[in-house]
């Protein structure tokens, strides 16, 4: 399958080392020539440069105030720095499989760790296992030189990701749509969180940002419902603003939202 330009893309060959490329004003992270993980703005490196990035960032839509952000694969840190800077009341922990992307962070302007900010060299699947009630929002952008590991597609780890999420938490999932497990993952979230999941159609090309909101465990639960899940409601149909064109639009202005206020 071609690598689509403007997101990370799969590769058919086995993982390689990661690899930088700077040309002019972009830093480009990639695990096979072509196969584009992550993208900087050397003179604004805080800015999201891709598509997909972007459409994530509409998780604020949703929960506009996170108390924690878990970060699944930090690649290039495009979501990290953003989400760092602009959301400056978050706790944002970010997991990283990959020894060798994490010591890229330098080249990349990842800020150091802090007191509410911190990358941690750990296996997702492993620590969600260990997650219970302590995440607001969960963004799960882990992938390799091959594409979204299976690990990451199981219903366990994906019902690991619900336990770990606070009451009204939010799971973002970034997946291709020519991902052979695609419609697998999508019934899995349906499963596993009764149905609360919905998407912006078209927003990023071939990744389809997948939306899934935790709410009570007890389905019979009359609690009222809260932002989080009166937008996945109106979602659930319409897909976004009916247009891929407004979707992509909506994007935008979220991330220039955020980065104005």
């Amino acid at each position: 399958m071609p690598a689509c330009p403007d997101s990370p893309a799969p590769a058919t060959a086995a993982s390689n080392a990661p690899q930088v490329h700077t040309r002019a004003d972009r830093r480009r992270l990639e695990f096979s020539p072509g196969n584009v993980q992550s993208e900087m703005s050397l003179a604004h490196p805080d800015a999201l440069v891709l598509a997909y990035a972007r459409a994530m960032m509409c998780f604020t839509l949703f929960k506009p105030a996170p108390r924690h952000i878990l970060m699944v694969g930090l690649g290039g840190g495009s979501l990290a720095k953003f989400c760092y800077r602009y959301l400056p009341e978050a706790h944002i922990t970010v997991l990283e499989l990959r020894a060798d992307v994490i010591a890229l962070r330098e080249q990349f302007m990842v800020p150091p760790d802090d007191a509410r900010f911190q990358v941690i060299h750990a296996d997702a699947v492993d620590y969600l296992r260990h997650t219970v009630n302590k995440v607001d929002v969960l963004l799960v952008d882990g992938f390799d030189a091959a594409g979204l590991p299976p690990a990451l597609a199981s219903a366990r780890f994906l019902a690991d990701c619900r336990r770990a999420l606070r009451p009204d938490g939010l799971l973002v999932s970034n997946v291709f749509s020519y991902d052979a497990q695609y419609a697998l993952i999508l019934r899995r979230l349906h499963i596993i969180f009764d149905n609360r999941v919905c998407w912006f159609d078209a927003i990023a090309g071939n990744n389809h940002i997948l939306f899934s909101v935790n709410g009570p465990l007890d389905r019979r639960s009359s609690a009222p419902s809260s932002r989080a899940m009166r937008l996945q409601q109106r979602l659930a149909g319409l897909h976004g603003l009916g247009l891929g064109a407004l979707n992509r639009l909506l994007a935008h202005a979220v991330v220039r939202y955020l980065a104005w206020r």
